[in-house]
């Protein structure tokens, strides 16, 4: 049996409408809102503020969405180490002094 044309032409963009959609849901960590997530947003943060880089800019050059740069920058997740290493990498800083200036 065929599928109708009018629902074949359409099959690629409900899939990818799907795969878009579960990528752009929010991760919120159980953690959220930790104290030592909120420092460590605030630090990067103030970081790049200092550096004068947008969120966009920075998720960019991180590789991430830009609405996860801001929830990380609330605490509101709890940023894996890999991409806490691609977000000090495009802040040019080491995750060493990210911890030192979130006082952790």
């Amino acid at each position: 049996m065929r599928m109708p044309r009018e629902i074949a032409v359409h099959v690629p963009w409900l899939v990818m409408h799907h795969i878009v959609m579960m990528w752009q849901m929010p991760n919120l960590s159980r953690n959220r809102q930790d104290p030592v997530l909120v420092a460590l947003g605030a630090a990067i943060k103030r970081t790049r503020l200092e550096k004068e880089i947008s969120q966009e800019r920075l998720a960019l050059l991180a590789e991430v969405d830009r609405s996860y740069v801001g929830r990380v920058e609330r605490g509101d997740n709890n940023v894996a180490i890999l991409t806490l290493m691609r977000i000090a990498k495009a802040l040019d800083i080491s995750i060493a002094e990210l911890m030192r200036e979130a006082k952790l």
